[in-house]
């Protein structure tokens, strides 16, 4: 990972790249997706089939040699054409029971983070005060494999879901997307590992109840990829502390929508069949063996190691192993939306058979897009992205 992020590597790595991507690789791909039985997913379209592979493989390239590009982070509130960036105040005073015990551990502290107001296209981006009553918002985590991307809204990737999550809506026009820190290891610094995320969402949740005076009723919890594993903790963090009389934790959302989710750090999922290998043609890379994801997991872990990700409940929710006591009682409402040809399918439906065993069946709402990537949302030409667009609308109404 990240092996010829200096220069001259770079530049050298991408005189070859570029030209044999463009050169050979597209023109390969668009004969050969002329048929649609060579199409990786018969279903796909020609021009989606050649889009996902230079996807992938752009994101290939990107782990090889980018590092940390230069996207707007948590040191400072970047300007922006669509949206209103917020100062929002660390949370030390609301860390109580494991929490404490991890932020020791991992030497990690609550901080000043950005955060920014993202409204629909016909209305102010951060709300007035006092509120309509009965107002909802969506707080918004970000996905990127908890090292990677940014909850700017006029970035690319991120910034497509959070632009349409606002629209879909009249109830629930705007959301707050929280700049939380990254996680890093070598070749890079070793920098903010779990539960780093935890702490800046638990910051962006306590500015929308104690500053904003949202009720929590009218949260929504948002989080894709990674932003849905941080979605969960956060949430998991509420409910499991909301009775705790050492510190003065709002309370649970009203809703959570779950993206794509990375629930199972482990590798308890990866057995042969699964969809971690064998949905090859997604995005992401393989879960254990490529170079990205494995990365995300040594970064984001940290001083626990890999051991940590296949015994916390908050780490691996919706992993195999029976160490893992993760429930789902109390939790509120819930979408969990996932795509037909993504490494993640099992692992989320395995999520979602926890949370309809627990909740019950009326609290649990999941679509899967067929034949969908991962993240579909971040992808106007993935046929599932207006689908799943469409089953959030019906379920936020």
């Amino acid at each position: 990972m990240y092996e010829y992020a200096q220069q001259p590597w770079r530049a050298l790595y991408l005189a070859y790249d570029l030209p044999a991507t463009f050169l050979v690789a597209v023109p390969l791909w668009a004969v050969t997706y002329i048929l649609p039985f060579m199409r990786p997913r018969p279903t796909w379209s020609w021009s989606q089939a050649i889009l996902a592979a230079l996807t992938q493989r752009q994101l290939r390239v990107t782990s090889t040699f980018i590092g940390h590009p230069d996207l707007p982070d948590y040191r400072a509130i970047a300007p922006s054409k669509v949206s209103e960036g917020v100062w929002i105040d660390g949370v030390p005073q609301l860390i109580t029971a494991e929490l404490k015990d991890w932020t020791t551990v991992s030497n990690v502290k609550p901080i000043r983070i950005p955060g920014y107001w993202l409204g629909r296209k016909d209305i102010a981006p951060k709300p007035s005060t006092p509120l309509q009553a009965g107002e909802r918002v969506l707080l918004y985590l970000h996905g990127g494999g908890y090292t990677g991307l940014s909850a700017h809204p006029d970035e690319d990737l991120p910034g497509k879901i959070s632009r349409s999550l606002v629209e879909l809506s009249d109830n629930a026009p705007r959301a707050l997307a929280v700049e939380y820190r990254l996680s890093s290891t070598h070749p890079l610094p070793d920098r903010h590992p779990f539960p780093t995320a935890l702490l800046d969402a638990l910051a962006g949740y306590n500015y929308l109840v104690n500053v904003m005076k949202y009720d929590p009723s009218d949260i929504i919890v948002v989080g894709d990829s990674a932003g849905g594993n941080l979605a969960l903790a956060l949430v998991r963090y509420l409910v499991e502390n909301k009775d705790a009389t050492d510190v003065a934790l709002p309370g649970p959302p009203g809703g959570l929508i779950l993206l794509s989710p990375w629930t199972d750090l482990s590798d308890s999922h990866d057995v042969p069949g699964s969809s971690s290998l064998t949905n090859d043609m997604d995005i992401l890379d393989d879960l254990n063996q490529g170079k990205f994801v494995p990365y995300c997991k040594r970064a984001f872990l940290g001083p626990y190691g890999l051991g940590m990700a296949s015994s916390n409940r908050y780490i691996s929710p919706a992993s195999l192993n029976p160490l893992v006591q993760a429930r789902f009682k109390g939790f509120p409402r819930t979408f969990v939306t996932a795509g037909g040809a993504e490494r993640l399918l099992d692992q989320i439906r395995t999520l979602k058979d926890k949370m309809i065993a627990d909740m019950g069946e009326d609290q649990v709402t999941y679509y899967e897009a067929v034949d969908a990537l991962h993240d579909c949302l971040a992808f106007s030409w993935d046929s599932g992205c207006p689908a799943t667009l469409q089953e959030i609308r019906k379920w936020l109404a």
